[in-house]
């Protein structure tokens, strides 16, 4: 794969949602990516997004030899991932104290909901769990409302993968720079806390309620939330500045009612959010796009997973493509000169395994032999 991480070669200790999404990111952007699956392990999904780009070599961990191949790849990598919990890679015989000796260049980034230390390090958990600890959580839902976790966007994607993804990233940098491997211990505590970074400044100058849905970012203002139409569909609304305000006022015809002249005035949002759901109400969400979409007022239509991928915006920027048939998002972000590749469909579990083996030096009847003792599949 062509990309900025062309040249780099990633060890990736199979497992699920983030420690995947991390390889996917880097090799979405050309990085050598290698999979360690286990044999027998569950099937992956058809096209799945987050093993796209990737080889596979299926192994048997709890075997010596495989254990040996898997540290003969690392000492030849750049960087590993793995997800597992804090202790079980120093089981397998493959922790940092190992393979860093093997390769003192290697970044091993450790991917965990909790971190490498701390109370729960060794406790079972997801990511409503993860962002629930750093107080993010709380911050999500509605004035009243129990908490709604965003799917697992802020604990397994945001605050772990793309986290471990830019420390892994970081780290390589560091080491071409002279530095030596080391080890990124990545939490998804630590790292949805660390997405909210503005709330707890907001918070810490008195500008943030600790209370859900009653802020300006967390659907409590009337500028900021979303809108049903006539349809049933949905319309978002974010007018947070003064002159988008008055754009949203101009063209949705408020521009003379003295009620929304206040548009800061916490106690009265109430009341005009009342006053725009009605409003948003009389027309289908096509009739708001033609009045609304593309200009400053800060709108856009709610679109289903269905509907995404037609928007002529997202369709005019590749923002989704098909990846062995299935829709899926592109990569991102873009750059200017270095060109990237499409992504490949993921292969099946185990599927480069002999031309892997290959590259180490094994000869055929090795392979044949690693294959019928269940050290590789």
């Amino acid at each position: 794969m062509n990309g900025p991480l062309d040249g780099v070669g990633i060890i990736e200790i199979a497992g699920i949602g983030p420690g995947p999404f991390c390889g996917m990111m880097l090799a979405d952007h050309g990085a050598d990516v290698i999979r360690i699956d286990k044999i027998g392990g569950a099937l992956l999904p058809a096209n799945d997004p987050l093993s796209r780009s990737k080889q596979s070599i299926a192994l048997d961990l709890k075997k010596p030899d495989s254990v040996a191949i898997v540290r003969e790849f690392a000492s030849r990598a750049d960087g590993l991932i793995e997800g597992f919990r804090p202790g079980v890679m120093e089981r397998l015989g493959l922790g940092p104290d190992v393979l860093l000796k093997d390769n003192p260049k290697l970044v091993y980034g450790r991917m965990t909901g909790w971190g490498q230390s701390g109370t729960y390090a060794h406790a079972a958990g997801h990511d409503i769990n993860y962002i629930a600890l750093s107080g993010t959580l709380s911050t999500c839902g509605r004035a009243g409302e129990k908490p709604t976790p965003p799917v697992n966007y802020l604990g397994d994607f945001g605050g772990g993968g793309m986290m471990l993804a830019f420390g892994m990233v970081a780290s390589l940098l560091a080491v071409r720079n002279g530095a030596p491997g080391q080890v990124i211990d990545c939490a998804m505590t630590d790292g949805s806390a660390l997405l909210a970074a503005m709330t707890w400044g907001f918070y810490s100058a008195g500008a943030w309620k600790d209370r859900r849905g009653v802020n300006m970012l967390d659907t409590g203002a009337h500028f900021y939330d979303t809108y049903e139409t006539s349809d049933g569909k949905w319309v978002s609304v974010g007018a947070i500045e003064p002159q988008f305000y008055a754009l949203l006022r101009e063209k949705a015809s408020l521009a003379g009612d003295r009620e929304f002249d206040a548009q800061y005035d916490q106690d009265r949002w109430p009341a005009l959010k009342d006053r725009l759901a009605s409003l948003f109400r009389t027309k289908t969400r096509d009739e708001w796009c033609a009045l609304l979409e593309g200009s400053d007022a800060c709108f856009a239509p709610v679109l289903s997973l269905e509907e995404a991928p037609r928007h002529p915006h997202n369709a005019g920027r590749n923002t989704f493509v098909s990846v062995g048939g299935a829709i899926q998002p592109a990569p991102a972000p873009r750059y200017s000169v270095t060109k990237t590749e499409a992504p490949r469909p993921p292969l099946a579990i185990g599927a480069d395994t002999d031309r892997l083996l290959t590259i180490l030096g094994k000869s055929a009847a090795e392979i044949a032999d690693l294959r019928a003792r269940g050290v590789v599949a």
